[in-house]
């Protein structure tokens, strides 16, 4: 596949209306640099991103576009095929409508516009044969906005903007994932969790981690790629304070967090995004399985409701399996 770091680029689209907030991200992103203070950032739902670029011929992390919300427009600047995957929505080439989980073929001159999600689901992604060509920062394309680094000048995109593609050979097939195995997009989402590393019996009480498991958690409003923030919850807790770490009983002496780690930051507990804190001082009580990782991308703020499930490594690992299941080439139809 391309989407690779050699070879010269070249323009390919020219930003119109850059929408919310999008960025350039790949795929896994800055890993193993936990240590220097970066999570890894890349895409916020890792499997419609990964597939976008299957469907073009990439590599499946080549460096491809985040757009939270939907909405986007861009010209092309120059031959070649895109793909656009998350939830459904309004996408045209110059006022024609085209398919989403689809490779298209599109031409100098060429406008895409996207409209914004009024379904569920938050983000799309949108992947340009050849892989977009921004500079790597510290072994990664992805834009880590907390930092400025990464993808265009570490920042979203803007009116005006252009990328660059590394070049790629024409495809001589077009893809399209089955609907079948497309993610489904809901308001109410199910999101699978292993206990701890800060649970019961020292941290939270067993009828706390119960309580947990047993809401419904609405995702707040300031909610982004730093973390996916909930409705204040008071827990009993299994102390009366945190000791010499601080008063309140989720605060401990700082450690190292885990992507997707469920921070109980006193009564209000976050699920850990890919642009967030490395570290810090409070309880971590839960971890999002990796594979489940993808549905906290599309939690819409303000909106959606969140029920955790528990489950075991093992059960984590079937899962992680499956997706890997789900992105091989050879379940995609041809167009």
């Amino acid at each position: 596949m391309t989407g690779g770091s050699a070879g010269r680029s070249a323009p390919a689209l020219e930003i119109i209306d850059p929408g919310l907030q999008t960025t350039v991200q790949d795929y896994p992103g800055r890993r193993g640099r936990q240590s220097l203070g970066f999570f890894p950032s890349g895409p916020a739902d890792p499997i419609a991103f990964q597939v976008a670029n299957i469907l073009v011929g990439n590599r499946p992390g080549a460096a491809a576009l985040e757009i939270p919300l939907g909405r986007f427009q861009a010209a092309v600047l120059r031959p070649g095929s895109i793909a656009i995957t998350g939830p459904d929505g309004a996408v045209t080439l110059n006022g024609d409508p085209v398919p989403l989980w689809e490779a298209i073929p599109v031409a100098e001159g060429d406008v895409l516009s996207c409209a914004a999600i009024r379904g569920p689901g938050y983000r799309r992604y949108l992947a340009v044969g050849g892989g977009i060509a921004v500079p790597e920062a510290f072994g990664s394309r992805s834009t880590f906005l907390v930092a400025g680094i990464g993808g265009l000048d570490g920042r979203a995109l803007d009116r005006a903007d252009v990328l660059d593609v590394f070049p790629s050979a024409a495809s001589r097939q077009r893809r399209r994932m089955p609907v079948s195995l497309r993610p489904r997009y809901t308001g109410s989402w199910e999101i699978e969790v292993l206990r701890g590393p800060h649970a019961d019996p020292d941290f939270l009480t067993a009828q706390d981690f119960e309580d947990f498991l047993g809401a419904c958690w609405r995702c707040d409003l300031n909610s982004d790629r730093t973390g996916v923030r909930f409705n204040p919850h008071r827990f009993q807790w299994a102390r009366t304070s945190g000791d010499v770490a601080g008063g309140h009983p989720s605060n401990l002496l700082d450690t190292s967090y885990p992507y997707g780690g469920i921070l109980a930051y006193g009564d209000v507990l976050t699920i850990l995004g890919p642009d967030s804190n490395t570290s810090g001082g409070f309880a971590v009580i839960a971890t999002v399985a990796h594979a489940a990782l993808s549905k906290v991308g599309q939690l819409r703020p303000g909106r959606d409701v969140v029920r955790f499930r528990e489950i075991d490594l093992q059960q984590a690992a079937a899962m992680q399996s499956h997706v890997d299941q789900l992105l091989d080439v050879r379940h995609f139809e041809t167009v």
